[in-house]
């Protein structure tokens, strides 16, 4: 990668728009009035007429190594944050996907570009996937809690890449749930059984192919036994205080995947325990675990894996666009399954890539992150999707 300086400006984008509603997940600008807020990053040099489009369902990703290193190359970025940042207690994906169809709609209409390339990382490609299916085929009316949305003036993308992803929040999430919690209000009750940070009973690993088969079938009912509880208690709330009504609580232990502990489980070059947040015995009862906080609709919407529709496995068939998925060896939050599960589950002309010793942020990672972008640039070029770049 060459250490020659070449600036990119970065634009901020303020774009606001009405929504019909009678509450809202968000502060300010009233109960009709939707903000969200994004970077155009561009270098003046630039005459390229694609844009990539990055956005997450709640982190920003302009400060990440690859948008930035992109633009720095020439090709334009489109940062986008949602009307949840940093913040998905109350998150909804349907309306998450309104939020970036309002940034495509300002990127090809606004800005000009004719190319519209979605770049989902993370979390933003199963919101990538989600988006593109409703946008070739709209199917969806409603959320999962009942809420009326109209999806219907989604434009499509031109193409579609999926890094360091997973296949949906509500997979990832039920991988990482505690199954040892038996009580949901009593985080101390557990079964000792399946309690991965037991230093006395809990079991060790490496895990016998049964006790992972039984840990996943625990956690899948637990997400399971969450849900049911989400629907009972949002139905009794509706009958007895009228359409609004919510509800909002804890979910505990969310960071207790055996993967973290055990290399054998879904192998790749990632170090046994750690993960992205940090240690994982410490994450699965902290603050910032996913799912942690989390209302009744938003747990339908993007944590049960029973109702919520943000799933590449889902979605993944109606995308028909020209898709790239790139695998990080090392990386600590998205597993390879998961990139197998979205490159088999995309209905178009598609390739997988696997980058070698890559974390899932590629921070300090500048080899792993220079064949990252010339995976993109190559794949961009040789499927018509971007013309040239500035020296």
């Amino acid at each position: 990668m060459s250490d020659k300086k070449i600036s990119y400006t970065s634009t901020p984008i303020l774009i606001s728009f009405t929504e019909q509603s009678l509450s809202r997940e968000t502060y300010g600008g009233g109960v009709a009035n939707i903000f969200v807020q994004g970077l155009h990053m561009r270098r003046p040099d630039a005459n390229n007429d694609t844009v990539l489009v990055f956005m997450h369902p709640t982190a920003t990703l302009d400060t990440l190594p690859l948008p930035r290193e992109l633009a720095r190359r020439g090709v334009a970025v489109l940062a986008c944050a949602s009307r949840y940042p940093h913040n998905d207690s109350a998150l909804i994906m349907e309306k998450v996907l309104l939020d970036l169809g309002h940034y495509v709609r300002y990127a090809r209409e606004k800005l000009g570009y004719k190319k519209i390339i979605l770049a989902g990382w993370s979390g933003g490609a199963s919101l990538s996937a989600f988006y593109q299916s409703q946008a070739e085929s709209p199917t969806l009316t409603a959320t999962p809690s009942g809420e009326p949305i109209d999806l219907s003036g989604l434009i499509p993308a031109d193409g579609i890449m999926q890094v360091a992803a997973h296949s949906a929040r509500s997979t990832i999430m039920t991988e990482s749930l505690d199954a040892s919690i038996r009580n949901e209000l009593d985080p101390t009750d557990r079964d000792p059984a399946f309690d991965l940070y037991d230093q006395q009973n809990g079991p060790r690993p490496p895990y016998s192919t049964d006790f992972v088969a039984a840990y996943r079938a625990a956690q899948v009912t637990r997400n399971e036994r969450i849900t049911a509880w989400a629907r009972e208690t949002l139905d009794r709330l509706e009958r007895t205080g009228g359409p609004v009504q919510e509800r909002c609580f804890v979910t505990h232990g969310t960071m207790a995947d055996p993967r973290w502990l055990d290399p054998a489980v879904d192998p790749n070059d990632r170090h046994p325990g750690q993960c992205y947040l940090g240690l994982p015995a410490s994450v699965n009862n902290g603050p910032i675990g996913l799912a942690r906080f989390a209302t009744l609709r938003s747990w339908l919407s993007q944590w049960s894996t029973e109702t919520s529709q943000a799933n590449t496995a889902l979605q993944g068939p109606n995308v028909t666009i020209p898709a790239l998925v790139i695998s990080n060896s090392a990386d600590d939050c998205c597993p390879p399954s998961h990139a197998q599960t979205i490159y088999d589950s995309l209905g178009g002309k598609k390739e997988l890539h696997t980058i070698a010793g890559a974390n899932h942020y590629l921070i300090g990672q500048r080899d792993q992150l220079e064949t990252a972008i010339g995976l993109i640039l190559d794949w961009l070029k040789r499927n018509d999707l971007l013309d040239g770049l500035p020296e």
